[in-house]
């Protein structure tokens, strides 16, 4: 009982943070898609050195050439991670057959059991173009800071999972030349590749 209290104390504080984080984001009289929140005026975003699912170092600029979807999350977690991910790349599947090229990306905040080959196996389930890295703990939590992300471990007595990880849980659209949309858990990859497209003046 005491650990499904911590876990949905973790959630909870999850939810209140995203909660937050869409408050201090969404800008008053600016219209936006229903799925995306507004980022108007919003410092998010930042350069960033990490390890890809093949053990290269990989930095932000060399990474964001072009069209990119971020998403900060756990290769073991339970739920929310698998959907939203598969979301995004469903998006970039939608996307392509508009003759539009986007990058899906695939940061762990989990860097204790999220090794490359790990991250190589989960990149493969979950869509062919993705890129997926991480890092040192300093790395993540970098990275994590810069793209205002919070995450934060839960630790379960007599699990043979060990901990889960409580997070943020936005998927972010940049280009090279910063942030340009910033979407909500739960709405369809139909949504998110048509505001995309829109943006990129293809809708």
């Amino acid at each position: 009982m005491r650990n499904m209290v911590m876990a949905l104390a973790g959630l909870v504080f999850a939810g209140l943070a995203a909660a937050a984080i869409f408050l201090y984001l969404k800008q008053p009289g600016a219209p936006v898609s229903p799925a995306a929140v507004s980022i108007a005026g919003a410092d998010i975003g930042g350069p960033f050195t990490l390890t890809d699912q093949t053990g290269a170092r990989v930095t932000s600029a060399a990474l964001i050439d072009g069209p990119t979807l971020i998403y900060f999350g756990y290769t073991f977690c339970p739920d929310i991670c698998p959907v939203d991910v598969s979301v995004m790349g469903s998006a970039v599947d939608l996307l392509a057959e508009r003759g539009l090229k986007v990058t899906p990306v695939f940061i762990t905040i989990d860097p204790a059991r999220d090794t490359p080959e790990a991250l190589a196996y989960y990149a493969e389930a979950m869509h062919p173009a993705m890129v997926a890295l991480t890092g040192t703990e300093a790395e993540i939590r970098a990275a994590a800071d810069a793209y205002r992300v919070f995450y934060q471990r839960t630790d379960l007595e007599d699990s043979a999972a060990g901990y889960l990880m409580s997070h943020s849980a936005f998927t972010y659209f940049v280009m090279p030349d910063g942030l340009k949309a910033l979407f909500r858990n739960g709405f369809p990859p139909e949504e998110m590749a048509g505001e995309i497209a829109r943006i990129l003046g293809r809708d």
